[in-house]
């Protein structure tokens, strides 16, 4: 689980789980957290408070939706750093965009989820790959899907659909990627508690709770366990796999 001498990068990191996945590498002995955020003001607030547990921080801004930034953004971290040893693909649109049927979505929201949520990824990771070579300690990515496209919520078809492909794009570069020594892995959340899920209805809430094995709300520290083992060492034979961390409620 120790994550001595590892640089890591954390998309989405400047609030909630993005955070906690930064705070809790930090914790966990990372050399080096870089956040990265579209928000100078969360991503730069999330820096400074790793910085005062005593660990190298550095905020650097990005826009997952444009393939340019994304192209910027990794020339940068190269100029600087490098090198990187892990990568948390956190960032993605997950708010603010539920509760229509699927025939009731529109292209602009649709292409938009897509965008950010598959096209991101997939480009960010063929960006810093490179980057994650050239790790004398193992590569490891971490990409974030959901729980929801392992039992097919309602009404929320776009980011279903952009998750069930992020299960797919880990599998298939688990193969790609193998060879140099990078492994990949999804972990699937339910729905945890925090700023990003308080729009979601009383009663989605009440399913998962009264649903799960463990019946409990799901917290921020209940998901950064399972990341910060695949981004260490002992995680590294482990790759091309979908984890569900959601207390039982749906198994894989």
């Amino acid at each position: 689980m120790n994550l001595n001498g590892r640089r890591i990068v954390v998309t989405g990191a400047g609030r909630g789980l993005g955070r906690a996945f930064a705070e809790a590498c930090a914790d966990d002995g990372a050399a080096m957290i870089i956040v990265a955020d579209i928000d100078a003001g969360t991503g730069e607030g999330c820096a400074a408070d790793i910085r005062k547990r005593g660990v190298e921080a550095h905020f650097v801004a990005y826009d997952q939706g444009d393939p340019k930034s994304i192209e910027a953004f990794a020339a940068e971290l190269s100029r600087r750093f490098g090198h990187i040893d892990g990568l948390v693909n956190n960032a993605a649109i997950a708010t603010g965009i539920g509760g229509k049927l699927y025939d009731e979505i529109d292209i602009e929201t649709w292409d938009k989820v897509m965008n950010v949520n598959v096209r991101g990824v997939w480009l960010l990771i063929k960006a810093l790959a490179p980057l994650l070579k050239k790790s004398t300690l193992g590569g490891r990515i971490v990409n974030l899907a959901s729980d929801t496209s392992l039992w097919g919520a309602p009404r929320l078809l776009h980011y279903i659909s952009s998750k069930g492909a992020i299960m797919a794009m880990t599998r298939s570069l688990a193969r790609e990627l193998g060879a140099d020594g990078i492994a990949i892995n999804a972990i699937a959340p339910g729905i945890v508690i925090g700023e990003s899920t308080e729009y979601v209805p009383r009663e989605r809430h009440d399913l998962y709770v009264n649903g799960r094995a463990i019946p409990r709300q799901q917290m921020p520290e209940d998901v950064t366990g399972p990341v910060v083992y695949l981004l260490g060492p002992g995680a590294g034979f482990v790759t091309g796999q979908v984890i569900p961390v959601n207390g039982g409620f749906v198994f894989n």
